[in-house]
């Protein structure tokens, strides 16, 4: 492992201004961060004021809360930020996020546009990132600035860290691209059928015999099951899709009918290395085509397209509205979480704080943190290759025009071949014309979305709480019928809701799995240090916090920061 900087020593100049503006005391407080520092300490004025203003005055009390909040935050140091080395070790920045830069024949970046976006993240200067070099389609950056944002709630996006993403050599790497393309192949195989289909049977064999795949498995074993599945609480029971992706929603006197605009079958993109060069290009040289048929999710293809337009925080907000509503109106009418404070009260109702519009206000306010977080993980620390580069890669090489430090796992690929005999080539075959967003692999922003919206759900609402009636989508996917089976609960549901999202984003071929499983539980952490200073805010009695399962299957408590 190879530490990484996260720009210069010094703070990006956007950062540095705005410190520039703040009393000595606090400016220096907040830029030694991570270093010796005394979180009680503050400016002069401050104590002053605190200390002349009067019993009960508002103003004062306010301030304090805020002094709190901050003093929480800059107590806790700056993580250690650690890549995995490959931006030096692996030749031509092969093993890097290049999309959207000029590339070679090959597919390989220009070195001095690659020297540029370096450059520019180092500097955090707008003009430095105004001047990069893009390719010739011209396909814009996504907000790589992102990162260096503050937020007043929490803990500062740089305060969060991931583990160094697998290495582009290792055996897990490897073990990821071959499910990789095991999803390609299994697009238009529904979920349902995952355990008769000899695909998916031809997959669970391969998958079962890596050597490093880290999938869930039963007894051991990769299972019809657990193929593409995650192992948080409740992920392995019932159907693959959750039931807050069928269910449909209550919107106020509105209903929103759960059946999506999903593509034709068949219809991927990148599959030809010509295609593929240009996509990586910048331009866009194919185009979406629909089924004229609006169904309920039946199969990867329509998990992916889901996913594909969604608002990062639309599956949460729905499955909020569906257990905040009553069965009276279509909803589930689930329980509270049990250390909502109004719970117990015999003359008030939560509203807002601890009702309807609070919790629906911070499930959409966690996301944007979320995101902050994962922009500073994607850009200013780890820069992984999409899984597109990396089936470049291995096309390239297979191909003998370039030699890459490739794990035998994927060169030997049954996968592979399958995908070599039905496209002409070992590109991973993309549902979307564009390929990959234009930012780097890992984390996903979609997966920490998906885990910072989901544990606040879990906070808010009881996660014991079963579901009356799920569903299941009958075979051609335009009606709903009963599901006999084992007992849901929301909690399993709401984590196979986090699971389906950010496979979703897997099987579209434009994330990793670890790059799902890792933001998964960032944007946990994320919601958890939200939930610390919401706490805090209240003017209810919390000292006990709120409980939950983790991502983990332990038991979270959070009390008051």
């Amino acid at each position: 492992m190879s530490p990484h900087t996260a720009g210069p020593k010094a703070l990006p100049v956007a950062r540095r201004s705005f410190l520039g503006t703040l009393g000595g005391a606090t400016t220096a407080a907040v830029a030694t961060a991570g270093l010796s520092l005394d979180s009680s300490i503050a400016p002069a004025a401050a104590a002053a004021f605190l200390d002349e203003a009067p019993p009960g005055d508002r103003i004062a009390e306010a301030y304090a809360a805020r002094l709190h909040a901050a003093d929480r935050m800059a107590a806790v140091p700056l993580p250690a930020q650690v890549s995995n080395g490959d931006e030096t070790g692996v030749p031509n920045y092969a093993a890097s996020y290049t999309k959207a830069l000029p590339h070679d024949e090959l597919g390989h970046v220009d070195p001095s546009a690659y020297g540029q976006l370096q450059d520019a993240l180092a500097s955090g200067e707008t003009s430095d990132f105004e001047s990069l070099t893009l390719g010739p389609g011209h396909r814009l950056l996504t907000n790589p600035m992102a990162g260096l944002s503050f937020d007043y709630e929490g803990l500062d996006p740089q305060q969060f860290t991931q583990p160094p993403a697998p290495a582009f050599a290792s055996a897990e790497t490897a073990g990821e691209m071959v499910e990789l393309c095991w999803m390609a192949l299994l697009r238009e195989v529904k979920f349902q059928s995952y355990g008769v289909h000899p695909l998916a049977a031809a997959a669970v064999l391969e998958l079962d015999q890596l050597s490093d795949f880290n999938g869930p498995t039963q007894g051991g074993h990769v299972t019809p099951q657990t193929l593409f599945r995650d192992d948080l609480p409740g992920c392995l029971v019932g159907p693959y899709i959750s039931q807050f992706m069928w269910l449909d929603t209550p919107f106020g006197a509105e209903e929103v009918d759960r059946r999506m605009r999903t593509l034709l079958p068949h219809t991927d993109h990148a599959t030809r290395f010509d295609e593929w060069l240009a996509v990586q290009e910048g331009f866009v040289p194919g185009s979406e085509r629909f089924d004229p048929v609006r169904r309920y999710i039946r199969n990867g293809r329509d998990l992916a397209q889901w996913v594909h337009i969604d608002v990062l925080f639309q599956a949460y907000f729905d499955a909020c509205l569906i257990l905040g509503t009553p069965p009276s109106a279509g909803g589930l009418g689930c329980s509270l979480n049990p250390g909502n404070p109004y719970l117990g009260s015999q003359t008030q109702l939560g509203f807002g704080t601890w009702g309807a519009p609070f919790i629906k206000t911070l499930l959409c306010e966690v996301a944007t943190r979320a995101l902050k977080a994962v922009w500073f993980q994607k850009w200013f620390v780890h820069r992984r290759l999409r899984p597109e580069e990396f089936g470049g890669r291995v096309h390239v090489h297979k191909s003998g025009r370039f030699q890459y430090p490739l794990h035998s796992d994927v060169l030997n690929s049954k996968a592979m071949k399958l995908l070599k005999l039905k496209n002409g080539s070992w590109l991973l075959p993309l549902v979307f014309p564009e390929g990959s967003p234009t930012h780097p692999s890992y984390g996903a922003g979609h997966a920490t979305v998906a885990g910072a919206c989901v544990t606040l759900l879990k906070a808010l609402f009881d996660e014991q709480f079963l579901i009356a009636h799920p569903v299941v989508p009958n075979a051609s996917g335009t009606h709903l019928l009963p599901f006999n089976g084992p007992p849901l609960s929301v909690g399993g549901e709401l984590n196979k809701l986090a699971s389906n999202v950010a496979t979703g984003r897997n099987i579209a071929g434009v994330h990793w799995r670890s790059d799902a499983r890792e933001s998964l539980f960032l944007g946990e952490r994320v919601a958890i240090e939200l939930l610390k200073d919401t706490l805090s805010l209240g003017p209810e009695d919390m000292e006990d916090g709120v409980s939950f399962t983790g991502f983990d299957g332990s038991t979270i408590t959070v009390t008051p920061g």
